[in-house]
Order: structure tokens, then C-alpha cells, then sequence
């Protein structure tokens, strides 16, 4: 929702066409404002890992595998986002945008692997409804980025390139949608475990 509002007072600045990172980057101006967003939803991921490992101890070494996914994407799609800014050249990239680039890569795969280590951390016995929707989260975040990144093959314009600000928005929301049932569960989990016996 920051996102959008935020791009409000981007003059020009299109939800579809844009990506997020046009919004952290020097000409914006909303710039810093985006950066520290980015930077203290980092250290809140980093922060729900610890939960997640903590919650899920039981499960083994998943649990930690898990944890440290979501300190990747923490810290890499937000907290390095929010620090290297995604400025651009006439002919190409800054070295801010190249490290911007690399350690949102870094973020997305890690988050990208997460459905399937989480299904191992709560199993289809357990939560048949869960590990369908892992799968589900897994493949619709696999197509959305790589249809994200399909301009970098080709110089056509077409409905996928141009709207590259849509399927970085639709993997942001799977990925927000699966972070968020997540953080339920634990809750929960939680609630279960203060109740007291009938």
C-alpha cells in the first residue's frame, strides 16, 4: 500500500510500468523516504526469521533453512535495496545499481525457494491445505519473476515488457500473501499452546 501511495508524488510515475526501485532511486522524490521503508521492513523480516526458527524449533533443520530464506530476502530485496540506490546511465548502470540488483536477486531466489522448505517444515499430513498452497505460491512467484525479467531479453516492446511494474507487483503480493499466512499460523500455534487444559 506505501508503495502505491508513495507513488503519488512521483510525477509520471506509472504503478504498471515502473518498477519499485525507480521510486528509491536519486531523481525520485520520495527517495529517502522509500529507502528507510525498505531498510526497516528488512530488519522486520529479519526479526519474523527469528520467530519463524524459534516457532518451528521442533521441526529440525528445516526450521533454521526456513529462517535463514527469510534473513536472504530481509536483507537482501529490502535492507540492500533501501542502501543501494537503482540509478541509471545514459549507457548502463551505476555501481549502486549493479550491487541494488545483485542483492535483490539474491533476496527473490531465497524467498522464491521458501514454499518449498517450508514444506518441510509443516508436512501434507499435517496441513494438506498449507502444502498446496506452497506449491501454488511457488510456481505463481517462479512465472511472475520470470516474466519480470523478460525485458533483459529482448528490445520488443509487448504487453510483458511494458508492464514490468505489474509482475514485480503480483510476485511482491504472492510473496506477502505467503509470508502473512505464515505469520498466522505462528500465532496460532501460540495461542494453542497458552491454552489452558478443559
Amino acid at each position: 500500500m506505501s508503495i502505491f501511495v508513495f507513488g503519488t508524488f512521483f510525477p509520471g510515475y506509472n504503478q504498471l510500468k515502473d518498477t519499485m526501485s525507480s521510486l528509491g532511486s536519486s531523481i525520485s522524490p520520495v527517495s529517502d523516504e522509500i529507502s528507510l521503508l525498505w531498510v526497516l521492513l528488512g530488519v522486520l523480516f529479519i526479526f519474523f526469521a527469528t520467530g519463524v526458527k524459534k516457532e518451528f524449533s521442533g521441526k529440525g533443520v528445516y526450521a533454521k533453512y526456513a529462517s535463514w530464506l527469510i534473513i536472504l530476502y530481509g536483507f537482501g530485496e529490502e535492507i540492500g535495496s533501501g542502501l543501494f540506490k537503482a540509478d541509471r546511465l545514459v549507457d548502463g548502470m551505476t555501481t549502486s545499481a549493479i550491487i541494488h540488483n545483485v542483492l535483490g536477486g539474491i533476496g527473490i531466489t531465497a524467498i522464491l525457494i521458501l514454499p518449498l522448505i517450508m514444506q518441510k517444515v509443516i508436512h501434507k499430513n499435517e496441513m494438506h491445505w498449507f502444502h498446496r498452497m506452497s506449491k501454488i505460491v511457488f510456481i505463481t512467484g517462479i512465472v511472475t519473476y520470470l516474466i519480470f525479467l523478460f525485458r533483459f531479453l529482448t528490445n520488443v516492446d509487448n504487453f510483458f515488457t511494458i508492464n514490468k511494474g505489474l509482475w514485480q507487483r503480483l510476485n511482491l503480493l504472492n510473496t506477502y500473501i505467503y509470508l502473512t499466512t505464515i505469520a498466522i499460523l505462528m500465532i496460532k500455534r501460540q495461542k494453542q499452546q497458552v491454552a489452558p487444559d478443559p
